[in-house]
């Protein structure tokens, strides 16, 4: 019986594409929950060891991605460097990344409509979201993708305006202005909320790696991956730093520390209430939003359609449809944990924090754990498969991938230390996943 495959209709602007619209909702929020913890200096310092993480990751991540090119992507790395364990790991670590990202997302979505029109709940903006964007999913992968292209393109262009429209608002005194947790100068109480703000500067790259699991609909991907992931990784590096610096400079920055929509209200300050310039970016700022949450949608499904192909969740996920030969099982299911988890007070709760904040956790939580799996796959296949064909090879080998894994594992720590509660949800998870999976896995073999 043959193996469900997936159409190859993917050029290098849709991947390019795909690797920035998946993470550019994380330039439009999210990461403002940072300076609550760290402040704007303190987390300068975590962004910029994540970045260079970010980076390192990448450079090393795209040899596995072409070497390897599989829609369960750092699944199939962990399957094949450690067999059915690493695979089960890195697998369900990706899986919680990517089904944790879209709830948060769509509630920012929410929120954004909720400037326009206060009378929409913002959990019933963002249960809409879902219905149109996973319908779009299941109808095409290259409708899918080109629609990713266009949103991607006005979303990178009207971050670009945003800076323009701030700029004459901006101050560094303002930036600068307690910096360091509230405080001016640099004190070691500040060391804590650097820590504290890893997952929030993680979120302004999480799932760029999600390119990997497009690999299988893609033209030459030995070609055309590495060039999505080097100048997505590019534009994404600019476009943080650049929110970052040009939102904290235009007034008081604690006050956007706790918001979903941090890039309007940062506007309305440098413009006032009623410029055009801030309904603009209000209604183009959702493209961003949008970019991602509809380039995860697929990321997740073709996840949950690798494991369920590979046996390690039932095979009803590996179903494609019969017209669009999309996995609009496994679409519809993911978009199922994420509508209870939107209209889940669950995780504010048990982890005492914002909704949006604890999904962020949990979804970085699950970045981290895969990061370390895939480089550690990296060391290991380059000692047991010497030959195997690696039409890209990681830069500076084998300094760049051990910085990321040294990087990413203590990141996976401390987030652990300062989100106790949180990391004990997922520990639990990720057994309960990974157990049930080897278990189903060796009772189909028997």
């Amino acid at each position: 019986m043959n193996e469900p495959k997936l159409q190859q209709s993917l050029g290098p602007f849709h991947l390019w594409a795909i690797a920035v619209g998946l993470v550019i909702s994380g330039e439009y929020f999210g990461w403002s929950y940072g300076w609550a913890s760290a402040g704007t200096l303190g987390f300068l310092v975590t962004t910029v060891a994540v970045a260079a993480m970010y980076i390192a990751f990448i450079f090393s991540f795209t040899e596995l991605t072409t070497a390897i090119p599989h829609a369960g992507g750092p699944f199939a790395y962990g399957l094949r460097a450690f067999g059915p364990l690493g695979g089960a790991v890195a697998g369900f670590a990706t899986l919680v990344e990517f089904l944790f990202a879209p709830p948060a997302i769509s509630l920012a979505i929410g929120a954004y409509l909720h400037v326009q029109f206060p009378a929409l709940e913002p959990k019933h903006a963002a249960l809409g979201a879902y219905a149109v964007f996973m319908a779009l999913n299941i109808v095409g992968v290259h409708i899918a993708a080109s629609f990713e292209v266009v949103v991607t393109l006005l979303a990178v262009g009207e971050l670009l305006v945003f800076m323009a429209v701030v700029l004459p608002a901006f101050r560094w005194s303002n930036f600068l202005a307690g910096g360091w947790a509230g405080q001016d100068h640099f004190t070691p109480a500040a060391i804590g909320g650097i820590f504290a703000a890893l997952p929030f500067a993680i979120w302004f790259f999480l799932a760029i790696e999600g390119v990997a699991m497009a690999a299988e609909e893609a033209k030459e991907p030995r070609r055309t991956i590495p060039r999505a992931y080097i100048s997505g990784i590019l534009t994404l590096t600019v476009l943080a730093f650049g929110v970052m610096f040009f939102a904290g400079g235009s007034g008081s920055w604690a006050e956007l520390s706790s918001l979903n929509d941090p890039l309007p209200q940062a506007m309305k300050r440098a413009v006032g209430a009623s410029s055009g310039w801030l309904h603009m970016l209000v209604w183009l700022g959702l493209f961003g939003l949008v970019a991602s949450f509809h380039g995860i949608i697929m990321g997740y499904a073709r996840q949950i359609f690798a494991l369920g192909r590979a046996g390690y969740l039932p095979a009803v996920f590996a179903r494609l449809h019969p017209r669009f030969r999309t996995p609009h099982v496994a679409t519809l299911a993911g978009g199922v944990v994420g509508i209870a988890a939107i209209y889940s007070d669950a995780f504010v709760s048990i982890a005492g924090q914002s909704l949006t904040a604890s999904v962020v956790t949990l979804s970085a939580f699950g970045a981290l754990l895969m990061y370390v799996v895939s480089m550690a796959a990296l060391f290991r296949l380059r000692a047991t498969e010497p030959d195997l064909v690696r039409p890209f090879h990681a830069p500076l080998y084998p300094l760049a991938p051990a910085f990321a894994l040294v990087m990413a594992s203590l990141a996976l720590i401390t987030m652990a230390w300062n989100n106790r509660e949180l990391a004990a949800i997922f520990t639990g998870l990720m057994v309960l996943l990974v157990s049930g999976a080897l278990l189903l896995r060796r009772r189909e073999a028997a």
